[in-house]
């Protein structure tokens, strides 16, 4: 095990846990009145009177600027990352949440960012399938996010997000079909490619597929099924077939690139 690179990968992402924190903390002022009418945001602290709009601006404030100049001291182009992630983030809550197909546009490329700062702290090649793959996974799981907020709410959707009286169920519906074809193609055309093949040293991650089949339509079902979707990190860890086949994923994965079996 590279050592120096695991402790840059684990600074880097305690780092973006203090962006995205600091993101979430402007965020949730800036909608507070919006949380209020919301039947499980109501309970977030700033929403709820616990935390004052100014202890968190300032936490937001600390976090933010601590994240960039931290990143910045690994290398300066994960400091420029840094920046731009949290620059961007904070467009977005300011304003771009409220542009039709921004909104996601921004939501996912908030994603890459941090798959490129990983990259970038750990001094690897930028894969363009990473950045493919993270885009549309990104987007599944942001319009899902918008469609359980839309089924969930009902007629009082528009006065907590306005973004939300330009989306429709079957609007969201098509897009996320979309969307889903073109992941699992695009993870599909990676895991059997001749170039990954050549990279790994390996021809058997095309063995992975299944698992992504299935994490996908069972998210799917989760969110059509079972009104899910509005916090992806809760599905993952709540839903034990969805977590089961990530740790499948994961096993199979480190099987196949590891041991005499992936050869």
């Amino acid at each position: 095990m590279n050592t120096e690179a695991t402790g840059l990968a684990s600074a880097t992402f305690a780092i973006f846990c203090a962006l995205s924190s600091a993101v979430y903390l402007f965020n949730d002022v800036t909608d507070r009145v919006a949380d209020q009418q919301h039947p499980t945001k109501c309970r977030r602290p700033v929403a709820s009177g616990q935390l004052s709009a100014t202890v968190a601006l300032v936490a937001a404030g600390v976090l933010g600027a601590g994240g960039v100049a931290a990143a910045s001291l690994i290398g300066a182009w994960l400091g420029v990352t840094a920046g731009a992630y949290l620059a961007l983030l904070l467009l977005y809550s300011a304003t771009l949440k409220n542009i039709v197909i921004i909104d996601v546009l921004t939501i996912a490329s908030g994603f890459v960012l941090r798959a490129v700062a990983g990259a970038l702290a750990v001094d690897v090649p930028i894969s363009h399938w990473l950045l493919v793959c993270t885009t549309l996974l990104a987007l599944f799981l942001a319009l899902s996010k918008r469609r359980h907020e839309l089924v969930l709410l009902a007629e009082g959707a528009v006065s907590h997000r306005q973004i939300l009286q330009e989306y429709t169920p079957y609007l969201l519906d098509q897009m996320i079909s979309v969307v889903t074809a073109s992941t699992l193609i695009a993870y599909s055309v990676y895991a059997t490619s001749a170039e990954t093949a050549a990279r790994l040293g390996t021809d058997y991650l095309g063995m992975t597929i299944p698992f992504v089949l299935y994490g996908i339509f069972r998210y799917l079902y989760l969110v059509h099924r079972k009104e899910g979707g509005g916090s992806p990190s809760t599905l993952l860890v709540t839903d034990r077939p969805l977590l089961a086949c990530v740790a499948l994923w994961a096993l199979c994965v480190t099987l196949i690139l590891y041991s005499p079996l992936g050869r």
